[in-house]
């Protein structure tokens, strides 16, 4: 199929004209010349042979270039030649180990994955004892010692370089510094493991029809589901279908099964190992002169040290609580009322269904009646119209010269003034066996200046799960799905608008606690009568838009339980810092522990047998950096606010276009600071942020 583009009242939505055939991806790639740009798409490894022997490829090449750097002669370095060099071959084998990591993620083959799973420990290694090579350190040294006059991305790239080989330890005595690599390698290693043992990991339970009682049909009867005369099969690792139970099920003993197998998910296996990876962490940064590894995970974020991040969320808990409270009250006098027990109380497996019920009784939102205004498709295309206004761009489909699986679809996406091509977006959106189970973006391809000056276009993919389309039906979204879509997107237009020079600044490449900020400010999206009205209708009559009074309600809906959304947020952001917090000498991990009674504290008294954090993927990459999602959250209802001022509102393409020259194409080429007050035309502030806590007046 081949987008276009038609007028509906002032705005224009999609249509999809199936017999225009697709443009080819060379066709495409001609289109870069002009531009001295680049257009390439990876070459996605099939076999085990295959993959292995890019491994190997990717670290010769990257070892033949840091044998290059060392050998120079002192008296010629450059720029270019040392610190330039350096993030040149850290990005060719970023690029294939992040090849590698998506074959992992989405290839169908159990070999295959397990090889590339093997295949990425031993690239996460390798690129580790990069930053251990003494006589690379010592050119770049060199080259530092001659206090070159550099301004822009080029001074940040000597700093933040620098800065790197400081924290690997490069300055420790050398039987220390060996010890620190080691140390770093054996982790990284567990972190794979624990990320693989979630993605492996699967559990399906089998109930009858009034077990699962208030679950709608639709999904009760679609394939896989359905799997006897009387037998529903819910796979709890899959969080779509796990999340209609649990938010759907009026019956509590069924929730609680859900609820108490989702709190077990690779328990057996993840426990030990995390306990394992948080006693390493703790070491390392004691051996790099940190008190604690939050604070040597978030010395390069916005927030600089673990205390100021736990100070943030505590207060938010604090700042939250009466909110919390009331929203609870309320649900238990839906509980009450529902089961005839005037002392019942709302517990862990019942926020969800009770928070559910409230928008349905409260507000008047069914939120699966809903799924009917959001059919997949046509949210996708009206996603894609939207976007392509406010940002200045042109997303046309191509003939994929490589799709892992069937259904998979490759973008091509140009500025819409001068048709400058911009870079390539793959989207795989529908769950299947063996592939990664959330909702991600992954950027395969970082943009970058080549060495010949011409600069070289990001590709990304976006993997999401859906729930596919079932019954004679299309894939029907609920809001919070619409949500998830317009987010996720969000960093794909991150990546993918980049202007930085350097692999390290490019697209989400910023700090761990701005990254969420873009997308989730894009959230807000959906919430916005203008915008739905370009897209949602009822798919069995698209002359039925969504009403407004229901966009209304979700407004209110939003608010109204946006205490206990956030206080198990703030919850997990707690749980990280307690973990990645000041720990003695030699003092053993008990994460279980340790992390349910965080929990229980915060948010619901959790079953002490169950541990939540051993299928908490976060804890790997997120690691003393959760807290970054209320950090974002805080800047992204911030910028909402330049947007709402504005005279087209959420479709203002005046706003939109500084969004992508201020956030989006700087990147971490300048601190992402800078670039938030300049998108603000202000400093900023926390106020918004309160507001939408209903903290605020």
């Amino acid at each position: 199929m081949k987008t276009w583009l038609v007028f509906f009242g002032s705005f224009m939505i999609p249509a999809l004209l199936v017999a225009a055939p697709l443009k080819t991806l060379e066709e495409f790639q001609k289109t870069a010349a002009p531009f001295h740009a680049e257009i390439r798409v990876p070459t996605f490894p099939t076999t085990p042979k295959q993959i292995e022997a890019d491994k190997t490829a990717a670290i010769r090449a990257g070892n033949a270039a840091l044998d290059q750097i060392a050998r120079q002669d002192p008296k010629k370095l450059t720029l270019e030649s040392t610190f330039g060099a350096l993030d040149n071959l850290y990005y060719n084998v970023n690029r294939a180990a992040g090849v590698i990591d998506f074959v992992q993620q989405t290839n169908p083959t159990r070999a295959v994955r397990d090889a590339a799973e093997n295949a990425s420990k031993a690239l996460q290694a390798w690129t580790i004892g990069v930053l251990y090579r003494s006589d690379v350190y010592a050119a770049l040294k060199a080259f530092a010692a001659t206090k070159p006059e550099l301004t822009g991305e080029d001074r940040r790239l000597v700093d933040e370089t620098m800065l790197d080989y400081r924290r690997a330890g490069l300055d420790l005595p050398g039987a220390e510094r060996k010890r620190v690599e080691a140390l770093r390698k054996q982790l990284s290693g567990l972190e794979t493991d624990f990320s693989s043992n979630i993605v492996k990991t699967k559990l399906p339970m089998v109930f009858t029809k009034a077990e699962l009682a208030g679950v709608p049909d639709d999904f009760l009867n679609s394939p896989g589901v359905k799997t006897g005369a009387d037998a529903y099969t819910i796979l709890i690792n899959v969080t779509p279908q796990r999340l209609m139970v649990e938010t759907n099920c009026s019956v509590a003993a069924t929730r609680q099964r859900v609820t108490a197998a989702e709190y077990g998910l690779a328990q057996k296996t993840n426990v030990p190992l995390l306990n394992k990876i948080v006693e390493l962490r703790a070491d390392i940064a004691r051996k790099l002169g940190y008190a604690s590894w939050d604070d040597y995970q978030i010395e390069e974020k916005m927030a600089k040290n673990g205390a100021t991040a736990k100070a943030f969320i505590q207060s938010l808990v604090h700042d939250i609580q009466p909110k919390f409270e009331a929203e609870i009250a309320t649900m238990q006098q839906l509980k009450a009322s529902e089961t005839h027990d005037p002392g019942a109380k709302i517990e862990l497996a019942d926020w969800r269904y009770y928070q559910n019920q409230l928008m349905r009784k409260n507000y008047s939102i069914d939120t699966e009646a809903l799924r009917v205004y959001f059919p997949y498709e046509r949210v996708l295309q009206g996603m894609f119209s939207i976007y392509q206004s406010i940002f200045g761009l042109k997303f046309e489909q191509l003939q994929a010269p490589y799709s892992w699986f069937d259904g998979v679809t490759l973008w091509a996406v140009s500025d819409a003034r001068t048709n400058e091509p911009m870079g390539l977006f793959y989207l795989d959106m529908f769950p299947r066996e063996g592939k990664y189970n959330h909702f991600a973006q992954f950027s395969i391809q970082p943009g970058t200046r080549l060495a010949d000056g011409s600069y070289l276009r990001p590709t990304v993919a976006l993997l999401c799960n859906f729930p596919p389309p079932a019954n004679g039906a299309p894939s029907l979204l609920d809001h919070r799905e619409v949500e998830t879509l317009f987010h996720e997107f969000g960093h794909c237009m991150h990546s993918i608008l980049t202007r930085a020079n350097r692999g390290r600044f490019s697209g989400t490449n910023v700090p761990g606690d701005f990254v969420e900020a873009p997308s989730q400010m894009l959230e807000n999206w959906t919430f916005d009568k203008a915008v739905l009205d370009t897209f949602a209708a009822d798919y069995r009559d698209p002359s039925k838009k969504i009403p407004a009074e229901i966009i209304g309600k979700l407004k209110e809906a939003r608010v109204a339980t946006i205490g206990t959304t956030y206080r198990r947020q703030f919850s997990f952001g707690l749980l990280d810092l307690a973990l990645h917090g000041p720990r003695a000498t030699g003092a053993r991990v008990d994460a279980q522990t340790e992390t349910n009674a965080i929990l229980s504290d915060v948010f619901f008294p959790v079953d002490s047998r169950t541990a939540f954090v051993a299928f908490f993927g976060h804890l790997m990459g997120y690691d003393g950096g959760y807290y970054g999602y209320a950090w974002a959250d805080a800047i992204a209802a911030d910028m909402a606010t330049v947007f709402e001022q504005s005279k087209g509102g959420y479709l203002d393409r005046e706003t939109g276009m500084r969004l992508r020259d201020e956030v989006y194409a700087a990147g971490s080429a300048r601190d992402v600071t800078e670039s938030i007050e300049k998108f603000l035309g202000r400093k900023q502030s926390n106020l918004p942020f309160l507001k939408t806590l209903g903290l605020g007046n």
